[in-house]
């Protein structure tokens, strides 16, 4: 059960990587323009965001010092979530949840964290 859940993860961060950095790239720039981002910023933050998102998929993939990536996952989807708020408080109320979803995510988060301990 805990190996399905890593990988769950694992295919929900890499997903998003590779949906911001290819296929919805104008949607991404849309969200930091919202924020006034835009521009050579915004290129940095997509990318740079996409990248951080493959990279916590491989790691959870490889499996080594997990607690740390839980650690470090919990963090990067506080501050996505405090970021898109101060963007659009309005994500909160989408119908397709985008901030809801991070809730129960967090909670997964940290029951497998604390597993790792």
């Amino acid at each position: 059960m805990i190996l399905a859940a890593r990988f769950s993860l694992a295919f929900l961060w890499l997903f998003t990587a590779i949906t911001s950095a290819f296929f919805a790239r104008e949607e991404g720039f849309d969200i930091l323009a919202g924020g006034g981002i835009t521009g050579y910023l915004a290129d940095f933050f997509l990318y740079s965001g996409s990248l951080l998102d493959a990279t916590i998929a491989l790691w959870l993939l490889l499996g080594k010092r997990l607690a740390l990536c839980y650690l470090i996952q919990f963090w990067v989807v506080i501050v996505y979530s405090l970021l898109l708020t101060v963007i659009d408080v309005n994500f909160w109320l989408h119908p397709f949840g985008p901030l809801t979803k991070n809730i129960p995510l967090l909670a997964l988060i940290y029951i497998l964290f604390s597993r790792e301990k």
